[in-house]
């Protein structure tokens, strides 16, 4: 005569259990760690499309052309650190002359605001996919001396 337990066989169902269990925590973990390294490729790109930024307009001759070339700077800093088809914001100031910013010891501040959406994340959660806010700021000094092109006309 066999003897039976009362819960009925229970062999590998530890193993069946474990599985489980694993996938249920190691996929937020596997979100965590993706979602953690895309915002520091953000952060990354945001400091280098600031300085980027800084630098081309400050080598511009011109401040209407050293906006354009700031902002292609900072788009192109951020399309080189992977950040793609993210909205960049580029706003520029000068001390202490607002509206002459090569003029000499002139101060140009440089300000990149990007955004970066938080990967595998629906969009049903609000409108569009959470995201993570980005800015950073960069201080390019102009010097008191200039070299004038004295071929010009």
């Amino acid at each position: 005569m066999k003897l039976r337990r009362a819960g009925g066989d229970e062999r590998g169902s530890a193993l069946v259990e474990l599985s489980w269990l694993g996938i249920l925590l190691l996929v937020p973990l596997l979100w965590i760690v993706v979602s953690v390294f895309d915002v520091q490729r953000g952060a990354f790109g945001v400091s280098g499309a600031a300085r980027a930024a800084g630098r081309a307009y400050a080598l511009a001759p011109t401040d209407a052309e050293g906006r354009a070339r700031a902002d292609a700077a900072a788009r192109q800093a951020l399309e080189d650190q992977g950040v793609h088809g993210a909205p960049v914001s580029v706003t520029i100031s000068c001390s202490p002359y607002p509206h002459d910013c090569h003029s000499g010891t002139s101060v140009i501040t440089v300000r990149v605001a990007s955004r970066i959406d938080l990967p595998l994340l629906p969009s049903f959660l609000g409108g569009r996919a959470p995201s993570f806010a980005l800015d950073a700021t960069h201080t390019v000094p102009i010097g008191q001396f200039q070299e004038i092109d004295r071929a010009a006309p």
